[in-house]
């Protein structure tokens, strides 16, 4: 069975928010969906009601349920941490904290076997390659092997939920930073993507999507009203989000994408790049929504640690013209053409997902011309996609792909 909570009309003060989560929604219902039962919570520290009480406490504290397990994604539970994660003990609850980025990436039989309900309260960013997704899906996949229901406490898309940009993962190419077919920027809320993965991969969960009051498809992070919680160590600003299915394709080369500086994902750059040089080629390119603007900086951590690089700073100008995923191809096109022999980008493919993409992105083609190969997969996502969507669309600015 499929459950959502209708969002209804609700009064704000200066210092409500303007969307409420599905965590707030659960608490208002005094918990009911999860009533008698024993829980096992996957979340972070993103998990947070609007008051600020975590997830974690509210289910704990709860008279209704009884919280027995705790299950950490990539990060680890208080998402500070950049390695593997081992399994350990909640310092305030006594709980365990089941590691899912560790020796294993899904709960075995032997963590749910005191589990009558595994709930999923985690912020994503809207990118296909981000890890916290998969680790949502592989948990379904085996709450519906264990016949108990899986719960998603819903939450914001902070890119918004019209802006979809390809292009779409193969198949045969899925991997823990893709679990199946998706355009690399899908414009769904954690709830929906639930909806989908169950619907389309045919996993047969007991899915109940816990949904959020008040949030709208046209709605950024900044329209929410709530308080930005870093997702990952270097997901830090919502400016860094927008930028990241772009800037992220750059991991799978020989440039640092500013980890190890004070703005990761919002900076690239590499010891052997002349800043202006490349600043004039981007803009000969005539990408809308954003600006370049050239510096040096030196990383502390990644790639080219202590070595001081040229580069570009992304300053987003228009968030409804911007296609990031494009301006990400651009780069590649661009420092291609300029540093054939310096920039090396064999690991792309690993973020693109698609080999069609790739083998057209090393002939040269244009980052245009590459999406456009590609539209005719993301209409169908779309046509199917619409049927896992919860929140109205009437509002919705308009966007491109």
């Amino acid at each position: 069975m499929l459950l959502f909570w209708e969002s209804t009309q609700i009064a704000h003060s200066e210092n409500t928010p303007v969307v409420l989560n599905g965590i707030d929604v659960l608490r208002e219902q005094n918990f009911s969906l999860l009533a008698g039962k024993r829980v096992g919570l996957i979340t972070n520290h993103t998990g947070l009601a609007a008051d600020g009480a975590t997830t974690i406490d509210l289910i704990f504290q709860s008279k209704t349920c009884r919280l027995v397990a705790l299950f950490s994604p990539e990060h680890g539970i208080r998402g500070t941490m950049d390695t593997r994660i081992d399994s350990a003990v909640d310092d305030r609850t006594g709980l365990p904290i089941y590691s899912l980025y560790g020796d294993v990436k899904r709960p075995g039989a032997d963590m749910l076997k005191m589990v009558d309900a595994l709930v999923f309260d985690i912020q994503d960013v809207g990118t296909r390659f981000y890890t916290y997704i998969t680790t949502m899906a592989y948990c379904m996949e085996e709450a519906a092997k264990a016949g108990i229901p899986f719960i998603v406490l819903d939450r914001p898309n902070p890119v918004g939920g019209v802006h979809i940009e390809g292009p779409m993962l193969e198949a045969e190419r899925s991997s823990f930073i893709g679990y199946m077919p998706l355009p690399i920027r899908h414009g769904m809320t954690i709830g929906e993507l639930a909806r989908y993965f169950n619907s389309e991969n045919k996993i047969g969960a007991e899915l109940h999507v816990v949904a959020m009051k008040g949030w709208r498809r046209s709605h950024y992070f900044w329209d929410t009203g709530q308080v930005w919680t870093a997702p990952s160590p270097n997901m830090r600003t919502v400016t860094a989000a927008l930028l990241y299915p772009g800037t992220c394709i750059l991991e799978g080369t020989n440039l640092s994408v500013g980890r190890g500086t004070d703005r990761p994902f919002e900076m690239i750059g590499a010891p052997w790049i002349d800043s202006r040089r490349l600043v004039a080629e981007l803009r000969a390119a005539d990408l809308k929504g954003v600006h370049f603007v050239p510096v040096y900086f030196t990383p502390d951590a990644d790639k080219h640690q202590g070595v001081k690089c040229g580069g570009i700073s992304l300053i987003i100008g228009d968030t409804e013209k911007l296609n990031s995923v494009q301006l990400g191809l651009t780069l590649v096109s661009v420092l291609n053409k300029l540093y054939p022999n310096e920039f090396k980008m064999d690991r792309i493919g690993e973020y693109l997902g698609n080999s069609s993409v790739m083998r057209l992105l090393k002939e040269g083609k244009s980052p245009s011309d590459l999406l456009r190969n590609d539209s005719p997969f993301l209409k169908r996502f779309l046509a199917r996609r619409r049927q896992a969507l919860i929140y109205d669309s009437k509002s919705s600015r308009k966007g491109g792909w």
